[in-house]
């Protein structure tokens, strides 16, 4: 039991798993935000242009059926809620996917950086001229 609790501590305070965890924990909070812009700034202008609709609130209701027992409540397919929330992942899917396309720029720009060879520094006129002085010398002797 002893080994099974320190794989675990392993695990947990490796970076990857920490990482991990606030990479979930603000993922959440983003999609929160973006949730929020949706709801709030985006479709009620576009409730508005097409007459005053809130996308929640759009519903097909299905017809009663009465079961001898009494009257059943009557059934609603809330398609509405399904629009709203594919409008949700679609603006969430493209702000993560603007965030892995300007991550991925940075890294090939590092990237492109670091493997440039490094050109050596030209030689200062004092290295030139006391080069030309010793190959002098030795075409003397």
């Amino acid at each position: 039991m002893g080994k099974f609790i320190n794989e675990f501590k392993e695990f947990a305070v490796k970076g990857n798993a920490v990482d991990m965890a606030v990479g979930v924990i603000v993922g959440g909070a983003f999609g929160k935000i973006v949730t929020s812009i949706v709801n709030d700034i985006i479709m009620p202008p576009i409730g508005w242009i097409i007459g005053g609709v809130k996308f929640t609130d759009l519903k097909c209701t299905l017809p009663q059926v009465d079961l001898g027992a009494g009257e059943l409540a009557p059934v609603t397919v809330n398609y509405g809620n399904f629009l709203q929330t594919t409008f949700d992942f679609v603006i969430i899917a493209f702000c993560v996917f603007l965030l892995v396309k300007g991550i991925n720029r940075m890294a090939r720009r590092g990237k492109a950086r670091e493997a440039a060879p490094a050109t050596p520094p030209s030689p200062s006129k004092e290295v030139e001229l006391l080069t030309e002085i010793r190959d002098l010398l030795k075409q003397r002797q």
